[in-house]
């Protein structure tokens, strides 16, 4: 009897992912930050120095951006409100 190999995705704690979602006018980058998994992402922004550092501590891998993503403090916004409006 022949066994089928299954595709397993490991998880590794040690991978971390950066993915630029913009760079505002007042020198600030919003980025998302993953770590083991992309798909699973917070959201974060730092001035353009700290973002820097931030990289060079993680020892990310820059992930390229998401087509049509939009605007990350219209997304924030959203995501929000949707919370207090489940609470009532």
């Amino acid at each position: 009897m022949r066994q089928q190999q299954q595709s397993v995705s490991v998880f590794d704690a040690g991978r971390r992912y950066v993915r630029i979602c913009g760079r505002r006018a007042d020198g600030f980058v919003e980025f998302e930050f993953s770590i083991g998994d992309p798909e699973l992402a917070v959201e974060l922004m730092l001035p353009e120095s700290a973002f820097h550092e931030f990289c060079l501590a993680n020892e990310v891998i820059m992930l390229d951006p998401l087509a049509g993503q939009g605007d990350w403090v219209s997304r924030l916004n959203d995501a929000s409100r949707q919370g207090f409006e489940d609470a009532v």
